[in-house]
């Protein structure tokens, strides 16, 4: 969980934090394997506690598998027009969220995808992950009247879009971005003559 300041929000001390200690962990990770790695040296190479690794991340795997944007994604989903069906908000919502993906979080990305792709027990990690950000799609377009099975459908064919194009991502070269291969999974579900 972040920390924030009395008013809920996020500090960028917080994000500081989390940043040195995703970087940390990831060193650690490529150099020693991520099963030959442990909370504690994280924690003592990112310079904090291993109480405040904890604040930040709830497990180890969740340094490679928690998304921070999940309220982020929901919120670009709900945004879309009402009158779309749900496959086409959340398809433009995933789109609208993760189209401005800097070259640093592309780079920091591909390091956690290759990561996860070399483990089994991180790909089931992955896949818990993938289920908290499905849950806050659904949950956002169910209480803006979107019907729960047609909710749960569009984050689910849109997600597993989305790790499709992860998966391919680690094996793709060097210059391909991530942003580019989710607008072309994505575009995979888009309605005949819309704009993928």
């Amino acid at each position: 969980m972040l920390e924030t300041n009395i008013w809920g929000v996020v500090t960028s001390r917080t994000l500081r934090t989390r940043a040195r200690i995703l970087d940390a962990a990831l060193d650690l990770f490529e150099r020693q394997g991520y099963d030959g790695t442990t909370v504690n040296q994280i924690a003592d190479a990112a310079g904090v506690t291993p109480m405040t690794f904890f604040r930040h991340f709830s497990t180890k795997d969740a340094v490679l598998v928690t998304d921070p944007y999940d309220p982020l994604i929901a919120e670009a989903v709900v945004a879309q027009p009402a009158e779309l069906p749900a496959l086409e908000r959340t398809r433009r919502g995933l789109l609208a969220a993760l189209g401005d993906i800097t070259p640093a979080e592309d780079a920091t990305a591909r390091r956690r995808v290759a990561l996860v792709a070399r483990s089994p027990s991180l790909r089931a990690a992955m896949a818990v992950g993938t289920d908290t950000t499905q849950q806050a799609i659904v949950e956002r377009l169910t209480d803006d009247g979107v019907e729960p099975l047609d909710a749960a459908v569009a984050a689910s064919a849109c997600l597993a879009a989305i790790t499709a194009a992860l998966l391919a991502w680690g094996a793709a070269p060097a210059d391909v971005t991530l942003a580019h291969l989710v607008r072309r999974a994505l575009a995979q579900l888009a309605p005949v003559g819309a704009t993928p």
